[in-house]
């Protein structure tokens, strides 16, 4: 997910903006900033891209979903369904908002198995927490469906998939709140950062009210005399990194253009094999291309064609630890999640970067599926 990879001119003059005008706080030194507040100008065009209508920029992705599900004031120790295999962020974000993590299982898109999900749903369920894993959407019209007959909200966790669609509509815009990281491997990089986006004005307020310690951020008011809103902490975006969102942000639909076509060169040389299938999308003109992930037939034929993979200098990715077992045992839960683990134990995954030796890599998988 390299942002990284295309820090340019447009970056540094944005950057060096910032630091002449001396102002890296969001609010107020409205003389010395002369009028310019990068972060709220952030927020308004990457809810333009979206197509949402508010967007909040934060301090990371973490700090984007405990806001969110602060934001839905939700009964303390209840329970949120979230996958097994997620960034252990997620799993930390529920427990530091003071809700208890269920975990459920995935399918071979390896996003969560609505099955599960509707296996675990609970009178004590307050909340879907679904995550679109590596730029791909989970099933959003099933998880919708289940969410609307249950009544139970939905956060989307899309900090892998900036710019990624569903049937047309983009990641993070379907539940109560859409959640962004903006980290150093990410698609799009502030070097960290994140952003909450929601439609529900009242849902912003208390997102807004929440990453700023209960500041209502009026206008009229020195901010030192404002009335506190709510209990909150300190998420703030800065300037600098909205000033690198702003650049990073017209750059993205190129980023991915160029995903897509080196993941479809590499693709192209696995797919000539009955031994290889791929991972499932439920959406494949809506993903973003940040990995390419395949299963071998076993666990122990997944191993050797990694270690094939790493003898010719190609680094498969790494899915089983802070993915998955950290979240088994931060969660402590009984459950040994035997169809996840037969999933993951399959998978090989491919980075797709932006400048790659895409037809090279392509070359040397095809003849290491040749001597398989």
């Amino acid at each position: 997910m390299p942002g990284r990879e295309v820090f340019g001119e447009e970056e540094i003059q944005k950057v060096a903006e910032v630091l002449k005008r001396g102002v890296l706080f969001r609010y107020g030194f409205d003389t010395q900033r002369q009028g310019v507040f990068l972060t709220a100008q952030f927020e308004k065009e990457f809810a333009q891209f979206l197509g949402a209508k508010y967007a909040l920029g934060v301090s990371s992705g973490t700090a984007a979903l405990k806001t969110a599900l602060e934001g839905l004031n939700l009964s303390k120790k209840t329970e949120v369904l979230t996958p097994c295999f997620t960034f252990v962020a997620t799993i930390e974000s529920i427990e530091e908002a003071g809700l208890k993590p269920v975990l459920c299982d995935i399918d071979e898109s390896l996003n969560i198995s609505v099955e599960d999900i509707k296996s675990q749903i609970s009178k004590k369920t307050s909340a879907i927490l679904p995550v679109h894993m590596m730029g791909s959407a989970c099933d959003m019209a099933s998880i919708m469906e289940v969410s609307q007959s249950a009544g139970i909200p939905v956060v989307e966790d899309a900090c892998q998939a900036t710019g990624a669609q569903y049937q047309g509509k983009k990641l993070g815009t379907f539940g109560k709140y859409g959640c962004f990281s903006f980290d150093y491997v990410k698609v799009l990089t502030t070097g960290e950062g994140g952003m909450v986006v929601t439609d529900d004005e009242n849902l912003y307020r208390q997102a807004d009210w929440y990453h700023d310690h209960g500041h209502p951020h009026r206008t009229d008011l020195a901010r030192g005399v404002e009335e506190r809103m709510r209990k909150g902490t300190n998420f703030r975006m800065n300037e600098i990194q909205a000033a690198l969102g702003i650049a990073q942000l017209k750059k993205l639909p190129s980023i991915i253009e160029t995903h897509k076509r080196n993941k479809a060169l590499i693709k192209q040389a696995l797919e000539k094999y009955d031994f290889i299938s791929f991972r499932k999308h439920n959406d494949s003109q809506g993903e973003i291309a940040t990995f390419l992930a395949f299963f071998l037939p076993d666990e122990k034929k997944a191993e050797k064609f990694k270690d094939k993979m790493k003898a010719n200098g190609i680094n498969p990715g790494i899915l089983n630890y802070w993915h998955f077992f950290a979240n088994i045992q931060s969660v402590k839960t009984r459950r040994s999640f035997k169809k996840s683990k037969k999933i993951l134990e399959r998978a090989v995954v491919i980075e797709i970067l932006v400048k790659m030796e895409a037809e090279k890599i392509a070359d040397t998988l095809d003849k290491i599926c040749r001597e398989f």
